[in-house]
């Protein structure tokens, strides 16, 4: 069984007493009043319109059998079939011997025999059946999480609701706690260590939630659900977040916490909590700050991503979206050469204007939307260039995200290749780009599908090279043809020894592979020196260009390659 917070035994439970005797209501009332608040109903009909108004609130029913315009008997027939009232337990109110075992069997969780002789009986009687509904329900969703102890998500929800039934007077916060990069911890030290992680962090939420009355659980993954008194300042549970993983890979955990002040209890739990994972969400990488609690401004935000989510449909059947494309130059020849490009994403929204990807790449791809802007971007890139290359006789590859969702996709490898051949390429003139941070996900598969592609001609491009820890582990293990080294590595390379060092190293990395670099984010003649210098293939950036709309990429190719065609 499980075990209550000990405020909840205290507080007072509603429950309704139907008898159309008046003196027994008066005397129920009498008995209960002082450990419950009593709800009174005269018939059947009466009880069913107040348990309709009061089902939210309602631990238990006392009713009569024996009343006129609708006895207890039909009523507890109406309460089986009813969903809503199931759960509500009916002790049945009686002073004939063989209606107990009837009553019983139409619903009834006990019965007390009238004339009410043992006031204190009663009252224990009430009480037990009362917890032990509770309980029922509760268990419904019995499993616990397997690693931590905590709470299921499910569980957690519905504990929490019923707090909010019998104190809605209390201010409470959501919490969702998370830590920042959880997958590089398993990447780098092991899972078993990163289980040690989370079960450190189980037992932080665990007692910081029951030191404030409050309940905690374990959601998916590293991400941990906490429901408790509202406090002003979480300075106590950030000082045990810093320094509660000693001897664990303390110096690569962080932490973020993102917190829902939720005096409305009328909002659902569910988005109560999607709003205090909104705010955990604002820290990710920043190393600065653990607490941010949800605002008006992340309200804003979340309803402009609402928006977005709802729109992104409509977007695609009307090509609000737009391919632009950033040209990749070779720069190992005597006079840099535009050789491939990159297929990124604007959005022109006939509402919001032109918005950022930075705006919906990651909203779509925690919404599990991502794939449809995917099959869009494939599709339009191939049809582009095959438009450019039967009106100059010029292929100009170009590389399209293959996202992490994409790869679990059992028709991804029939799907690109029927794109390919219906707009007449072959495989190499569409790049297919492989973030690093897949890797992490799934190893298995996302090498099976690599591995699958390459076999039918497609080229793999490496993309942000560099930005997590896993890198070099990924490289032994996952086949690339080309390697595109993260932008954050321009930004000292002219500058420090240091940063100049670690573009050297990708690049005898690269060397080793047999495969080419492609520099993103060059910006200055002096990065383009150089890394042309250092042997790096290919460059991508403001020093040659911007990303362009397909029209002005066009143009480009005309005056790239005007000799091709004239």
């Amino acid at each position: 069984m499980i075990n209550k917070l000990t405020y909840l035994e205290k507080l007072k439970k509603t429950i309704l007493v139907v008898d159309d005797e008046y003196i027994n209501r008066v005397m129920l009332g009498e008995i209960l009043s002082e450990r419950f608040n009593v709800l009174y109903a005269e018939n059947g009909i009466e009880a069913l319109e107040m348990m309709q108004f009061n089902e939210n609130v309602l631990s238990a029913v006392l009713l009569d059998l024996m009343m006129p315009v609708m006895d207890g008997s039909k009523l507890l027939d109406i309460i089986k079939e009813d969903v809503r009232f199931r759960r509500i337990p009916v002790i049945v109110l009686t002073s004939e011997k063989g209606a107990e075992v009837e009553s019983l069997r139409r619903g009834a969780a006990d019965f007390i025999t009238k004339p009410y002789d043992a006031p204190e009986v009663i009252v224990a009687r009430l009480e037990r059946i009362i917890e032990l509904s509770e309980d029922r329900v509760m268990i419904q969703s019995t499993e616990r999480d397997e690693l931590t102890g905590l709470f299921s998500k499910s569980f957690f929800y519905e504990y929490a609701q019923l707090m909010d039934r019998y104190q809605s007077k209390r201010i409470m916060d959501a919490v969702v706690i998370n830590i920042d990069g959880f997958h590089l911890i398993n990447e780098i030290y092991g899972r078993e260590l990163g289980d040690s992680v989370l079960k450190r962090l189980a037992d932080i939420s665990r007692d910081y939630a029951h030191e404030n009355e409050g309940i905690a659980a374990r959601g998916r993954a590293d991400t941990f659900y906490l429901y408790l008194n509202h406090q002003d300042s979480y300075d106590r549970l950030e000082d045990r977040l810093k320094n509660g993983f000693t001897g664990l890979a303390s110096s690569h955990i962080n932490v973020r916490v993102g917190v829902y002040v939720s005096p409305d209890t009328e909002q659902t739990m569910e988005n109560r909590f999607d709003r205090a994972r909104l705010a955990c969400n604002t820290l990710r990488g920043n190393f600065q700050r653990t607490v941010a609690f949800f605002d008006e401004e992340m309200q804003h935000n979340a309803i402009f991503s609402q928006r977005l989510i709802y729109d992104i449909h409509e977007g695609i059947e009307q090509k609000q979206f737009e391919i632009f494309f950033q040209p990749k130059y070779d720069i190992q020849q005597d006079k840099p050469v535009l050789k491939m490009a990159e297929a990124l994403i604007r959005w022109r929204h006939p509402e919001f204007g032109m918005v950022s990807p930075f705006a919906f790449i990651t909203l779509f791809e925690e919404n599990g939307l991502i794939s449809n802007l995917d099959h869009f971007v494939w599709s339009e890139t191939a049809g582009y260039i095959h438009k450019w290359k039967e009106k100059y006789g010029v292929s100009i590859p170009v590389s399209v995200n293959v996202s992490r969702i994409d790869i679990y996709d059992d028709n991804i490898v029939s799907r690109i290749e029927r794109l390919v051949k219906d707009n007449g390429l072959s495989p190499d003139e569409l790049h297919l780009e492989i973030t690093e941070s897949a890797y992490a996900e799934n190893v298995d598969q996302l090498i099976k599908v690599v591995d699958t592609f390459r076999d039918k001609g497609f080229l793999i491009e490496l993309d942000d090279f560099g930005a997590g820890y896993s890198s070099l582990n990924m490289l032994a293990n996952l086949p690339i043809d080309v390697l595109k080294m993260d932008m954050k590595f321009m930004q000292g390379v002219t500058k420090d020894e240091k940063s100049r060092r670690m573009v050297q190293i990708i690049m005898e990395i690269a060397d080793f592979l047999n495969v080419p670099v492609v520099a993103e984010g060059v910006e200055t003649a002096e990065q383009y020196r150089l890394l042309k210098e250092m042997g790096c293939q290919y460059i991508q950036g403001y020093y040659f260009s911007k990303p362009l709309p397909a029209s002005e990429f066009e143009e480009l190719i005309i005056k790239e390659y005007q000799h091709a065609y004239t």
